[in-house]
């Protein structure tokens, strides 16, 4: 019986292990890029970033349907960029290229940039995630470039939180810091389930395993009505 127990044991911690399985980052992280704004005042990206932003920060290559041939849309937090006065993106083979605001919708934290190369798009959830569900983080954490970390989602629909005035939020245990925000977080077979936003802290901008991101159903609505302007 003992033997039997231990099997079990061994066999749900290797289940467990299989969800945050490097299959995960092989499937998505060719899909997020570090973002590098230049803010006013400075001619390259990494200084004079505004207080709350990290001097780099993430994003994540999304399909549109009007996506013009030989082109890419890349969603960022609109934190990461809204003030800069140039944008490059590094991307996963090391290329830096030009990027250009297409929109910034400050009510949600959400922003879309186009470059002029073609990036393979992350793909999207179709589900919404419920809470024990295994999730990666993938993004520039401190600019170090991109990486990822695992945990679950804590807990989805998460609202009137105070961090924008418009919130779906889906919380989550997996380790994000300044650099992550506009990053991807992603479920096991490496689709998205939401774009990381925020960190919950009072004292210091660190982790402390409550962190958000806003949800996918959130960012097919804000894009729907970009696309119907």
């Amino acid at each position: 019986m003992r033997h039997f127990l231990g099997l079990v044991l061994f066999t749900l911690a290797a289940l467990a292990a299989a969800d945050h399985g490097s299959d995960t980052w092989v499937k998505a992280n060719r899909s997020v890029v570090s973002v590098l704004p230049t803010w006013p005042g400075y001619q390259k990206p990494g200084f004079g970033a505004p207080i709350g932003s990290a001097p780099e920060g993430s994003g994540v290559v999304f399909s549109l349907s009007s996506n013009a041939k030989g082109s890419s849309y890349i969603l960022t937090a609109a934190h990461v960029v809204a003030d800069s006065t140039k944008i490059a993106v590094r991307t996963y083979d090391d290329q830096l290229l030009d990027a250009r605001v297409e929109w910034v919708d400050l009510d949600t934290d959400l922003a879309l940039l186009a470059i002029d190369e073609k990036l393979p798009p992350i793909a999207l959830s179709q589900s919404l995630p419920i809470p024990g569900t295994h999730v990666c983080a993938l993004g520039n954490p401190f600019g170090l470039g991109i990486s990822i970390s695992c945990g679950v989602i804590s807990g989805p629909k998460r609202r009137n939180i105070g961090f924008n005035p418009i919130e779906d939020f889906l919380q989550t245990d997996a380790a994000v810091n300044p650099g992550s925000s506009g990053g991807a977080l992603v479920n096991a077979k490496g689709e998205l389930v939401g774009l990381i936003s925020a960190i919950f802290t009072k004292d210091a901008d660190i982790d402390a395993g409550v962190n958000f991101a806003i949800s996918s159903e959130l960012i097919i609505d804000r894009l729907n009505h970009f696309l119907k302007r």
